[in-house]
């Protein structure tokens, strides 16, 4: 992985070196193996690398044989030795940098649609003076951006940007209503103004004037008819899918290792990449916290035993987490969007003193329908059909009365009294309900939310496309990519391989949700490698202990963050929303950590990128 930027002036005004340096400068975790700088009057483009595949080869920015296209490129494409091979092309290199360029030469813009793997990486045509920004199909990697009639400034990360503007953005108020519904804010927005994220799945060309034209070059399939498949050539078709992506992903000149949590998705992954390759030590990696009794790491190594792999483990308490919220936050870009991005954070530094590469498995669920909420997919759509006025008064009423261990069904609850379909479906991961973020918002701009599973009528796959187009590129891949890349690490997802995204999508949704089993289909194929007890044991993710830290370790804290004067939440939000909030956490009656987390983070954020001296920031 690496870390790319650059800046095309839509005048004659050439492109500072040093202007390009500092935007380098700002990815430096992104890659620290090298750094290159090409300017060439009004355009100029910066690269930082982690040497991953021909390490000692392949610096960039790289230009074509022909001269035509400069190249600045992050990520991994898995299948450039078998493009090669086809390619007519005068290679000096031994890398996959090179084979997108030389692809490219020969067959023009279009070839983006034969590389298998995860990508941002942005071209320049000398011929017609276009700059091209390219993001892959899943959104695993990154690239932003920021357009206007003079500049184009684009980065792998917001703060390279930032560092390429002669004027530092603001916040975008208009922004704070996407986050306090999804801890992230979509595509092609952020919470900064003027700084925009390319869509996962498109491609932006971007010409001498500054005009923009965003190209879609992919999408999933439709699904099948139900009667094409049967349950055996389901679990087969997906075990040959998975284990080609694992394959691919295995595809490096240095050590490869895996995230190891005890569930099915890592495990399954990790089995597939021992069977894969049974003469290599596989390193596996497990995070726990301190104070919580949903510690998985037990299943971790119970999985870490039968499969011989060599593992780690790595504990995460309350004191990391407020040490290194603000670091993290400063990779991030934007707020913390989950109390487990800091065990994340941690298991890449562990996973980093063994190897560069690393598998997750981000994607299971939102493939397959792998939460509670899929399975709860289509009751909610049925009861969705009742007035929202009395949706909603009823669904006050009942979580008004609901205990702090009935957390589930609070979700639920709250689920059922939003108004709209798609709201319903944000709901689920939402730590604000619509009328909870009105009252706390008083009055600031808002967009209407973009909902990719509108006008189906199958329930489950609209949740699953809603998940594919924001939950997941704009959330945990964006989560995944920043606390892995923070320790100069690279994450792959195998499951995220294109092709498995779209073998999943083509299955009916009976295959997905199977008589009350959710994620039936890859849980199925995962029976062939582990045990029943780790493929049926009950979801639990990675849980960290904030109900107890707030009321304890951290309240002192987050009551001074939140309430004090000058805080950002308190001076934006209503302040006698938040107090209540607070109160009725401490109370014990009511576990509110979400909520208050969701704050907290945004305040953290505010405090990282508005109030402290760039040079001040911790990296």
């Amino acid at each position: 992985m690496c870390g790319v930027a650059g800046i095309r002036h839509f005048s004659a005004e050439p492109v500072p070196p040093a202007r390009l340096l500092m935007m380098a400068d700002a990815l430096r975790h992104r890659g620290p193996d090298d750094a290159g700088v090409w300017h060439e009057g009004p355009v100029g483009f910066a690269h930082r690398r982690l040497s991953v595949i021909d390490l000692a080869g392949s610096p960039q920015p790289m230009h074509s044989a022909d001269g035509r296209w400069t190249i600045v490129f992050n990520g991994e494409i898995f299948n450039y030795r078998a493009l090669r091979r086809g390619l007519r092309y005068p290679f000096r290199t031994e890398g996959d940098t090179e084979t997108i360029v030389a692809g490219i030469a020969e067959e023009g813009l279009p070839f983006v649609d034969r590389l298998v793997g995860q990508f941002a990486f942005a071209l320049h045509d000398h011929r017609g003076g276009v700059v091209h920004l390219v993001r892959d199909r899943l959104g695993v990697l990154p690239l932003y951006y920021h357009l206007d009639r003079e500049r184009l400034v684009f980065g792998s990360e917001i703060k390279a940007v930032i560092a390429g503007l002669p004027e530092s953005p603001a916040v975008d108020a208009a922004g704070l209503d996407a986050y306090l519904t999804a801890l992230s804010v979509p595509a092609p927005h952020t919470l900064f103004t003027g700084v925009s994220k390319l869509p996962a799945g498109h491609r932006a060309e971007i010409d001498a004037t500054g005009e923009m034209h965003l190209v879609r070059y992919w999408s999933v399939p439709e699904p099948d008819a139900i009667d094409l498949w049967s349950p055996d050539a389901v679990v087969e078709a997906v075990a040959e899918a998975v284990t080609e992506a694992v394959r691919a992903s295995l595809v490096a000149d240095v050590p490869v290792g895996a995230y190891l949590s005890g569930g099915v998705d890592s495990s399954l992954i990790a089995a597939t990449a021992a069977a894969l390759d049974p003469g290599r030590e596989l390193h596996t990696f497990a995070a726990g916290f301190s104070g919580t009794d949903d510690d998985e790491l037990p299943w971790a190594r119970r999985v870490s035993e039968l499969l011989g792999t060599r593992h780690h483990e790595v504990l995460v308490d309350a004191e990391d987490f407020e040490q290194l919220w603000p670091r993290l936050t400063w990779h991030r870009d934007a707020p913390v969007s989950q109390p487990a991005d800091i065990a994340v954070f941690r298991l890449a530094q562990a996973a980093r003193e063994e190897v560069t590469v690393v598998l997750s498995g981000e994607g299971g669920d939102e493939l397959f329908a792998g939460y509670p909420k899929h399975r709860a997919a289509r009751a909610a759509a049925m009861l969705a059909t009742a007035p929202a006025g009395l949706r909603a008064g009823l669904g006050s009423l009942v979580e008004g009365h609901l205990p702090r261990r009935a957390a589930r069904h609070r979700t639920a609850v709250r689920v059922l009294s939003e108004p709209t379909a798609t709201q319903q479906r944000r709901a689920w991961f939402a730590p604000f309900t619509t009328t909870e973020r009105r009252r706390l918002l008083q009055g600031l701009p808002q967009r209407a939310p973009r909902d990719a599973g509108a006008g189906g009528t199958d329930p489950l796959r609209a949740m699953l496309l809603d998940d594919l187009d924001s939950w997941l590129p704009d959330n945990l891949l964006e989560r995944g990519d920043r606390m892995s890349m923070a320790a100069s690490l690279e994450l792959r997802p195998p499951l995220l391989d294109h092709r498995l995204v779209e073998l999943a999508f083509r299955l009916p949704s009976q295959y997905k949700v199977r008589r009350g089993t959710t994620k039936w289909a890859l849980k199925e194929v995962a029976r062939r490698a582990l045990p029943d007890s780790v493929v049926d044991r009950r979801k639990v993710g990675f849980r960290v202990p904030l109900d107890a830290w707030f009321r304890k370790d951290l309240r002192d804290s987050v009551r001074a963050r939140l309430t004090d004067s000058g805080s950002f939440v308190a001076e934006t939000f209503d302040r006698a929303a938040v107090r209540a909030l607070l109160e009725r956490h401490e109370s014990g009656r009511f576990n509110e950590e979400a909520r208050i987390f969701a704050l907290l983070s945004l305040e953290v954020w505010h405090e990282t990128f508005f109030r402290q001296p760039a040079g001040d920031r911790i990296r």
